[in-house]
């Protein structure tokens, strides 16, 4: 049986289910009604000869093959969302958009004010922020720029090294008020730490440096914005760049002579994008920024 050519809003549909897990809130997302979206979710099927979820009380859940036409939705949409940057303004024009990923702490922490000085400059430019701690494939062209705690290893991008931002222990003046000041890392085992859930690449050099792993967090997440707003909030003792926890009086660093790993940073593009002068001065006026933040000339 030959297999219809489903059209691309079949498939933003499908994307959006996967995404949010039912109907309802798929629709919601996308601004449509639920029984619009349902029947595109037939359609697809009907036009694949395929099914692609298995109904239950509890939402739907993808199949074995919806799993594995994700994928390939995803490249779908991440391309098209590529497609609608590069036609927002021609290459020669400061205008159009720009899509930056970066880690959670970095786009809430960091890039505020770094991009609010860039907007003075190049109002024409709009920036699509994605705060994320898993990678965007820049080459499948999911961001057009990264800010990176890994040093990347595929051809065809463009990695500055921006510097090593310093990490360092630190607990709120109000937990070590009431619970005691650690004087060696053995006396983290009587604390409450505040660490990682599962593990990433950026974190296995910090890991190393800690006499003790995830099983002994009194607080566990993969988020770093929540591990910040932990120790600001007095739960006890974590990790955090040092330039942040600066910021704040309160925050006391621990222990500075046992810990004091330094994370690597690099600014990352697509090489295809160096002719698109927009990009080019987004990721030029990040690096220049992003050296300062680190202490770094770049």
């Amino acid at each position: 049986m030959a297999i219809k050519e489903p059209g691309w809003e079949l498939y933003r549909s499908f994307l959006a289910v996967i995404r949010e897990g039912s109907l309802s809130a798929a629709a919601r997302s996308l601004g449509m009604t639920q029984p619009s979206l349902g029947r595109h979710i037939r359609q697809l099927e009907s036009d694949l000869d395929a099914v692609l979820f298995t109904r239950s009380p509890q939402g739907l859940a993808p199949t074995d093959l919806g799993d594995e036409l994700a994928t390939h939705a995803q490249a779908m949409y991440a391309s098209s969302a590529a497609l609608r940057r590069a036609a927002s303004g021609s290459n020669a024009e400061v205008r159009g958009v720009v899509r930056v990923t970066c880690s959670e702490v970095i786009g809430a922490e960091v890039l505020p004010p770094i991009l609010a000085a860039l907007r003075q400059q190049h109002p024409g430019i709009v920036i699509e922020l994605s705060l994320s701690n898993r990678s965007e494939d820049l080459l499948r062209k999911d961001a057009d720029i990264a800010v990176r705690m890994i040093r990347p290893v595929q051809a065809a991008l463009v990695a500055r090294y921006i510097g090593a931002i310093p990490l360092g222990l630190y607990a709120h003046r109000r937990y070590l008020k009431s619970n005691g000041t650690p004087l060696v890392l053995a006396d983290l085992h009587r604390h409450a730490t505040i660490g990682y859930d599962h593990d990433m690449p950026a974190l296995r050099a910090i890991r190393d440096k800690l006499p003790f792993g995830r099983e002994d967090f009194s607080l566990r997440t993969d988020s770093d914005l929540a591990q910040l707003a932990a120790i600001r909030a007095g739960y006890g003792i974590g990790g955090c760049q040092c330039a942040l926890a600066e910021r704040d009086k309160n925050l006391v660093r621990l222990l500075p002579q046992a810990f004091a790993p330094n994370l690597d940073t690099w600014l990352v593009m697509h090489e295809d994008l160096k002719a698109s002068r927009r990009t080019r001065l987004v990721f030029d006026h990040l690096a220049l920024a992003l050296a300062d933040y680190v202490g770094v000339v770049a």
